[in-house]
């Protein structure tokens, strides 16, 4: 199974999903080492904050999203191109994974009330 973390910094899993232009790319199954296959960059058109297309997209190739935070849009855009949206405080990307197949994520941490940006 592919994953995407978001990852501003390309190393831990940061908030802010609809935002997000970098994603780790691992592969993974249960009681498997998960093992990362790429950074993924996306373009500021290809952000799921902007982008509105029914077209193809570069996340279209994980079955799950894994994210410090998201709001409703990104999950349900997700959910739209058969992705699932998973959000939590842990940061370390390997643990991360492990915890969605064990079911042991931490919830994540709460959302701003406002974002810092023009919706």
């Amino acid at each position: 199974m592919r994953f995407a973390l978001t990852s501003l910094d390309l190393e831990t899993v940061t908030p802010h999903a609809g935002r997000c232009r970098s994603f780790l790319v691992f592969e993974a199954e249960a009681g498997d080492e998960p093992v990362k296959v790429k950074d993924l960059l996306l373009a500021e058109d290809q952000i799921f904050h902007v982008f509105e297309s029914d077209g193809p997209h570069p996340l279209d190739e994980v079955k799950v999203v894994i994210t410090g935070n998201a709001r409703e849009k990104f999950i349900k855009k997700c959910a739209s191109r058969g992705i699932q949206a998973v959000l939590t405080s842990e940061t370390d990307p390997v643990a991360a994974i492990k915890g969605f197949f064990a079911g042991t994520l931490p919830a994540p941490a709460p959302l701003p009330e406002k974002c810092d940006h023009d919706h």
